[in-house]
């Protein structure tokens, strides 16, 4: 029997968010925009993403249930509920999944790859 299966310190709580969660999450740092509901757009930081929803940073009180729009770079605007709030993050469950991979390609313009001539200089 291993040394952990009996240890309380490594048992899930089924209050914990955590443990309702599915699919892999990408840890990252962005911001994106924020529509709750009868409140004003803010702009959230983004702590971690998945295909099913994300965790940012927002200290206002909210419900959980309450519908809200995110607006994530490279992916757009995606509609989702408050799964979860706590000590200033919370998480939101999208609608529809999306490509957490598009939140990290580059935004701007995109350089060709061929190789460019040579400057010469005037003797």
């Amino acid at each position: 029997m291993d040394e952990f299966s009996n240890n309380p310190l490594n048992a899930i709580s089924s209050d914990d968010p955590s443990s309702q969660r599915s699919g892999s999450r990408d840890s990252l740092l962005l911001s994106a925009q924020l529509r709750i509901e009868g409140e004003p757009e803010v702009t959230v930081r983004v702590r971690n993403l998945s295909s099913g929803g994300l965790m940012a940073e927002y200290a206002q009180p909210v419900d959980s249930g309450m519908r809200v729009e995110v607006d994530v770079r490279g992916v757009g605007w995606v509609g989702g509920r408050i799964a979860w709030a706590a000590e200033g993050r919370i998480g939101i469950a999208f609608d529809r999944e999306i490509d957490p991979m598009a939140a990290r390609k580059p935004v701007g313009p995109v350089r060709s790859s061929s190789p460019t001539k040579p400057v010469r200089r005037p003797v």
